[in-house]
């Protein structure tokens, strides 16, 4: 509860939110805070392998009704997906998280694990359209996970909506009809 209550108090203040601030808004004693946590940076570590933790995204991505057409599905996967990439960043940010370094274990899952799980939430939302598929469901998951989270950040032009991005991702760049 103090994790989840101190993650957008994060976001919003850096590492300079008080432990005052969050166990105001928990609703707790500040004493509180320090006896579950040694510290404020182990609260802050704490709050950091939350936010890169995979369980959030993996238990929306299981959510998905996988009876829906796969580009529905897809573009609740992006949703979902895109939500928790920029709770990441926004945490991550705020905190000054240098050189992009996984900070090791959480709850049990470094970063290679934490991308497989998600990977595969994916390749589950998938597999109902195995047949249709030109490559396994693993794979095109792991293609759309990586488009996901490489996807270009311009000011000049607006972020593709989830249902855009899955359509490029589905049909491809060239419109109808251009070979």
């Amino acid at each position: 509860m103090i994790i989840h209550t101190a993650i957008p108090l994060i976001a919003e203040y850096g590492a300079a939110v008080t432990t005052a601030k969050i166990a105001r808004a928990a609703g707790i004693g500040e004493g509180t805070i320090f006896r579950v946590f040694a510290d404020k940076d182990e609260l802050l570590q704490a709050c950091m392998a939350e936010a890169l933790s995979p369980e959030h995204a993996v238990r929306e991505l299981d959510a998905i009704d996988v009876s829906q057409p796969l580009p529905d599905r897809l573009a609740e996967a992006a949703e979902a997906l895109q939500a928790h990439l920029s709770r990441m960043g926004a945490i991550a940010g705020s905190l000054g998280h240098r050189g992009g370094k996984h900070p090791g274990t959480v709850r049990g899952a470094g970063r290679d694990e934490s991308t497989t799980r998600i990977r595969a939430a994916l390749a589950e939302l998938l597999e109902p359209d195995r047949a249709a598929l030109r490559r396994p469901p693993e794979q095109i998951a792991a293609l759309f996970f990586g488009l996901l989270f490489t996807q270009p950040r311009t000011e000049d032009e607006p972020d593709l909506t989830p249902q855009e991005l899955v359509d490029v991702f589905l049909h491809g760049a060239v419109s109808g009809g251009t070979k």
